[in-house]
């Protein structure tokens, strides 16, 4: 496959990267009226309305129950990486910034690493890989800050509960590459009618006391899964065809800034040079833990 890129590949790689960003402001604003347990299942039943109708029109299907391993991948997928992560981030979001949140997720490469490393015999971790890890690890405890050392408060808490989120992702990645091969489509409606289906639960504990939603809340809960998960879902398998994993991967240097934007503009957050310092040491490190598995390609 060439490597060289259209701008027509560039306006499709940049318009998933802010589908996906403004996923940290639109949840910015609908957690301010509603409870993650409502905003979850909103997000992830609308997403998956939208991608059964373009799977059926496509003329698609779902694995037969058969298909064990399919399924099992599907099962993965659908809940510990994109229920739970979607819930933590969310609950995260309520007491951080919107551009906060994105920097901590631009650490899940770098989960990844050390995940692919335990599960796939290519994915071995080197000494540059060694010290890609250490370097992105020292970025995201600056990023947290001197309260990982000195105590737990409420901003610490919901930022790990991001780095959660992040975790999950990771686990995504890998249970992704090893899943079967299916049709493009296939894969994500399956695993976000599971996704859904097991956020439905949520609604149960919800304390409806906590819920205030007015109309901004509910078009951003509408956006989270029409445009950030079942347009981005579509867009990310065009881009598929037309390029490669590894130029999409490149979003997760992008995403943190189109939020930083973003977030400053719709709600003026500002992050300290300390966040900038730490966001760099991040990228260095997901660099530094990539670059081998890049030159192999």
């Amino acid at each position: 496959m060439s490597t060289e890129r259209s701008a027509a590949d560039w306006g499709l790689f940049l318009l998933l990267s802010a589908c996906w960003a403004s996923a940290f402001a639109m949840t910015k604003v609908a957690v301010d009226g509603l409870p993650a347990s409502l905003i979850i299942p909103g997000r992830l039943i609308s997403a998956a309305v939208i991608l059964w109708v373009v799977m059926l029109v496509r003329g698609e299907r779902l694995p037969p129950f058969s298909d064990r391993a399919s399924w099992l991948a599907i099962l993965g997928m659908g809940t510990v990486g994109t229920a739970v992560p979607f819930y933590v981030i969310t609950l995260g979001q309520k007491s951080i910034d919107s551009s906060l949140a994105a920097l901590l997720i631009s650490a899940a490469p770098l989960f990844t690493a050390v995940l692919a490393h335990l599960r796939f015999e290519d994915e071995r971790i080197t000494q540059t890989k060694v010290v890609g890890l250490v370097v992105g690890f020292a970025g995201v405890a600056l990023l947290l800050g001197p309260d990982a050392l000195s105590g737990f408060d409420v901003q610490l808490g919901a930022q790990l509960f991001v780095l959660v989120g992040a975790f999950c992702y990771a686990v995504n990645s890998i249970i992704a590459r090893g899943a079967p091969r299916l049709p493009p489509i296939v894969l994500p409606v399956g695993f976000l009618s599971v996704a859904a289906i097991s956020s439905l639960p949520m609604i149960a504990i919800t304390d409806w006391n906590e819920v205030s939603a007015g109309t901004p809340q509910l078009l951003c809960v509408l956006g989270l899964g029409a445009i950030s998960t079942a347009f981005a879902g579509i867009l990310l398998m065009h881009l598929v065809a037309r390029t490669s994993a590894t130029f999409i991967a490149l979003t997760g240097y992008v995403i943190p800034v189109m939020s930083a934007v973003l977030g400053y503009f719709l709600f003026r957050e500002t992050q300290s040079w300390n966040a900038l310092a730490a966001f760099l040491l991040i990228l260095a490190g997901v660099w530094l833990s990539q670059r081998r598995a890049r030159r192999a390609r």
